[in-house]
């Protein structure tokens, strides 16, 4: 079976095919770094860390690049609310938000951007469109003039005539219209930039088709990810200015995550159940809330709620517990099996590939692990059977980001163990037990 993409640009599921041959490019928005990130944040991180592990399991060379929005009203308010520069308040939540990866079991991007660190080229971009005749300029303020693009609304399925009638335009606006969207802001507050329009700072929808022009070869990716709520207007407005300067839309494959609930109510500020990432990894573990992040399809609302959590770290515990029997079994030591042997992963593969089913794939997890128990309770050992579910076991905890620790036997490991299961044979019990504490204590039992 094929890769299958469910592409937000056509809506419909597509077969992948990238524009290079077994390479993927990929780009992912990130967090605006003002604040400890909320759970929903999290999402597109193991969604598109998920889709990463798949890929370069199946053989492809990945480029990923994630941004960090590093300038932005809301980075300026919290730094003059707190009294400090603008860059100290990023540089603690970049690292706050790396954390938070690094305890979800997310692999660190290929290139983390940083808004700031692409002024000259938002600016050169922002230039091209005003010559274009795709922006104008009024009173140092810089817009992009929608009715430009013939095909606006593309990706949210919406008419330029319906998003009018919908639309408010500001008392005194200089805008031509109420759509079109700003892409530089004439300012006097918190940092700012000189321009050939005034001294300023960029708006959030440029900076991201900017940072993927720069990193990529004719600003033209594969996939382009991120929330749903994205999707309008961000994500539509990134096509609008690459169709104006470059002619296409910028990835040929757009992937758009759902929401996340908090005890089945959606999650909102003015509801007061925002939960941070920070802390909901602190309290439950990484490896719980990713497996409650990947347990429903990723174009699906996904539920949070302690008793599911609660309930993850049951089967989670399983999980461990069939590792480190197999291990043990198999006295693995630091030579890595080679994935060949992961004969039982093809179902957990397809449904990986109908379009990143994680819900599926599970479904096949915890298939395997039955198969394993069954076969460990066996008098009869089949080791070539129990070696083959370990690889499956294995490869598909890597795909899906799980951190299943599993114990990596020693020569004088394997000797204890060896000595436990004739004291055990002999019926040596006081002997049995005392070598029993041991391999308890290394973690081994």
């Amino acid at each position: 079976m094929e890769l299958k993409i469910y592409n937000s640009l056509t809506n419909k599921i597509e077969l992948f095919k990238p524009m290079k041959e077994k390479e993927v490019s990929l780009y992912v928005c990130g967090p605006t770094v003002y604040n400890y990130v909320h759970i929903g944040n999290m999402r597109p991180v193991v969604v598109f860390d998920t889709l990463r592990r798949l890929l370069i399991y199946l053989g492809y060379k990945v480029k990923f690049v994630s941004n960090y929005t590093d300038v932005d009203d809301k980075i300026i308010n919290r730094a003059l609310e707190l009294n400090i520069p603008e860059n100290e308040l990023t540089e603690f939540y970049i690292k706050a938000f790396e954390d938070d990866l690094e305890h979800i079991n997310a692999m660190k991007p290929d290139i983390t951007p940083r808004v700031t660190e692409y002024m000259p080229q938002i600016i050169k971009f922002i230039e091209n469109l005003v010559e274009l005749k795709a922006a104008y300029v009024i009173d140092g303020d810089v817009y992009f003039r929608v009715e430009k693009v013939k095909n606006y609304g593309q990706l949210s399925n919406a008419k330029i005539a319906d998003l009018l009638v919908g639309a408010r335009i500001e008392e005194n606006s200089k805008k031509e219209s109420p759509l079109d969207f700003t892409l530089w802001k004439h300012t006097d507050v918190g940092i700012s930039w000189n321009s050939p329009w005034s001294k300023g700072r960029p708006g959030w929808h440029t900076e991201c088709v900017v940072m993927i022009n720069s990193l990529f070869e004719n600003g033209h990716i594969d996939i382009h990810g991120g929330g749903f709520d994205l999707k309008f207007p961000h994500h539509e407005n990134e096509i609008a200015q690459s169709q104006a300067c470059n002619c296409h839309s910028i990835a040929n494959y757009w992937m758009h995550n759902g929401f996340i609930n908090i005890n089945n109510e959606k999650m909102s500020k003015s509801l007061g159940n925002v939960i941070t990432a920070h802390d909901a990894l602190k309290e439950f573990g990484g490896n719980s809330v990713r497996l409650l992040l990947i347990s429903t399809h990723y174009r699906a609302p996904v539920n949070f709620s302690k008793d599911l959590l609660l309930s993850n770290n049951v089967e989670l515990m399983k999980m461990s517990n069939v590792m480190k029997q197999l291990a043990v079994k198999l006295q693995i030591n630091n030579m890595a099996l080679n994935s060949n042997n992961a004969d039982y992963i093809q179902p957990f593969l397809d449904a990986m590939k109908d379009d990143l089913n994680t819900s599926n794939a599970l479904a096949e997890v915890y298939a395997v692990i039955r198969l394993a128990n069954q076969n460990l309770r066996n008098k009869d050992e089949d080791l070539d059977l129990l070696q083959k579910l370990f690889a499956t076991l294995r490869d598909q905890f890597y795909i899906l980001g799980l951190k299943i620790d599993y114990p990596i036997l020693t020569a004088e490991d394997k000797k204890l163990y060896q000595q436990y299961n004739e004291a055990k044979l002999n019926k040596d019990f006081a002997k049995s037990d005392r070598l029993r504490a041991q391999l308890i204590e290394k973690k081994i039992l």
